[in-house]
């Protein structure tokens, strides 16, 4: 039977995204010069398509752990408004008040998953980042997260003279603006399928595939059979990756490639949107499984300094590719405690 007592120093964290929710149990420990420390144990990834909502996740979680929690923040890969969201990629609807009444659990809280990456941020060591741009040596000011998985995210975080205040949005679907012929190209083709050409619809896992398509569909490369049939067995955006990675299919190599100049344009612009002076931070496993390219390429950063007068500016900004994958749960965790520091 798991212990009736519920532990305050413990919280339930999750992180609900299109294709997986992970939930872990985090402990505050003591604060040092960097701020509060947390513990993560127990992490379980659940694929959230095989699940009703997020309720009969968190119950199966629960029922496996010797322990109750008093507290459960989760951040959700869509718009929250009052702690109620509508995820997107996930036929969920994630409300705290009912998760609350559902799960028993007394303080429930339900953010952004952006936003949580981004109070995440203050929670790294050195050893958990990667620097794509140095940028100025005295950067400080305000910062961003961009963020390609299922979907694209992005959140901004205001310096106030002393840190960073996330604050979410969803800069991920404003309108894809090209910024050559091949990628007029590439929005008339995906106008064919999609009403409003977004970010997302290119700087994403299945942004990489339709990328990959465009290439292919246009003449561009030609698709070897056994990557076709890989595809078919499995994720394609992962397939892309992989034998980008490994050299294995040009059209892939270009695929990724074009992939990284759009990403690194729409970091660019999303720098420019909340004057990034203290730097723009990359998140999501995509950035990880291609993050020797993205170093080594070029690709990613011709298409960040490309912002005409204000390339200047854009050089002084720092960047960073951040590779701890339990950077959301740690800031969900951190976000639940200081909203719930006095319970």
């Amino acid at each position: 039977m798991p212990n009736d007592k519920k532990h305050p120093d413990v919280i339930l964290a999750g992180d609900v995204g299109g294709t997986n929710t992970r939930l872990a149990l985090v402990t505050k420990t003591e604060e040092d010069d960097l701020g509060q420390r947390f513990r993560i144990d127990h992490l379980q990834t659940f694929m959230s398509a095989r699940y009703a909502g997020l309720q009969v996740v968190i119950k199966e979680f629960l029922s496996q752990r010797q322990v109750m929690v008093s507290r459960l923040c989760v951040g959700v890969a869509g718009p929250v408004k009052a702690g109620r969201c509508a995820a997107m990629n996930l036929p969920w609807l994630i409300d705290a008040h009912e998760l609350g009444e559902t799960t028993q659990i007394d303080h429930v809280t339900v953010i952004n998953d952006l936003e949580a990456g981004a109070f995440g941020i203050s929670c790294l060591g050195p050893n958990d980042l990667i620097e794509i741009n140095m940028g100025a040596p005295d950067a400080r000011g305000n910062g961003a997260v961009v963020s390609p998985g299922t979907g694209l995210g992005e959140a901004g975080m205001y310096w106030d003279g002393r840190q960073h205040h996330p604050f979410a949005t969803e800069g991920g679907h404003a309108d894809f603006a090209p910024r050559n012929e091949l990628e007029y190209e590439l929005h008339r083709y995906l106008r064919q399928t999609f009403e409003h050409v977004s970010y997302e619809r290119v700087v994403s896992g299945p942004g990489l595939v339709n990328i990959y398509r465009f290439l292919r569909d246009t003449g561009r490369g030609e698709e070897p059979p056994w990557l076709r049939d890989e595809m078919k067995e499995s994720d394609p955006a992962a397939c892309i990756s992989s034998a980008a990675m490994d050299g294995r299919s040009l059209l892939c190599e270009q695929a990724v490639d074009m992939f990284l100049e759009v990403f690194g344009a729409e970091a660019g612009n999303m720098a420019l949107n909340v004057m990034a002076w203290g730097g723009v931070w990359l998140g999501g496993g995509i950035v990880v499984k291609v993050l020797s390219r993205l170093r080594e390429s070029g690709a990613f950063m011709k298409g960040f300094l490309d912002k005409g007068r204000l390339r200047g500016f854009m050089n002084d900004v720092p960047v960073r590719a951040i590779v701890n994958p339990h950077t959301a749960i740690l800031g969900a965790a951190r976000y639940g405690f200081d909203v719930n520091r006095n319970t």
